[in-house]
């Protein structure tokens, strides 16, 4: 417990590892490691893929720390470098397919609308089960909030792509919830 009380703000704990401090390290890791993990989890779906990201990125943050200028979260900051490395896993892995652009589709099925009390955690198990790149396209607009045009940035795809990858994804998840009730 010393490590939780050595630190009593998150910026004096952003300082201390900008100055190299091991022990404020390993707090920022302890802190945020299994948030992070979930977050590497839902794009790669494999634990120990997801845990060798998660590694790398902290890597980075620890190397980059420098640059985190104590503005905006801490946690918001560490969170889009666990995306990014999980993207650049996936590029760099191939896993990624990305299908036909949205513009090409001459018919999209209307998503069905329905009331449940699904659960969070059968949601994420329902989306761990997308394609890969439903999965990431609607991991990075629904859970992280990007916009179409910063999912088509950072895949390499056209916005039109992003959008046909979100508006499959649901279809499927919707259909997927109205099995389950």
């Amino acid at each position: 417990m010393k490590l939780i009380t050595l630190f009593q703000t998150e910026e004096a704990l952003v300082k201390a590892c900008q100055k190299g401090d091991p022990k404020a390290q390993r707090r920022v890791y302890e802190k945020y490691s299994p948030k992070m993990l979930g977050i590497c989890f839902r794009y790669v779906h494999d634990e120990f893929e997801a845990e060798e990201i998660m590694i790398e990125g902290f890597v980075k943050v620890f190397d980059k720390i420098n640059s985190f200028k104590l503005e905006g979260s801490f946690e918001g900051w560490i969170r889009r470098i666990m995306v990014n490395e999980s993207l650049m896993y996936l590029r760099s892995n191939k896993k990624t397919q990305f299908e036909v652009s949205y513009d090409q589709i001459l018919y999209e099925p209307e998503p069905e609308q329905f009331k449940t009390d699904l659960e969070t955690k059968d949601l994420l198990k329902l989306i761990e089960k997308l394609p890969t790149g439903y999965r990431t396209v609607f991991n990075l607009y629904a859970i992280e909030g990007f916009s179409h045009a910063e999912i088509a940035n950072q895949l390499g795809i056209t916005e039109s792509t992003s959008k046909s990858q979100l508006s499959r994804a649901r279809v499927i998840l919707q259909n997927a919830v109205v099995q389950m009730i």
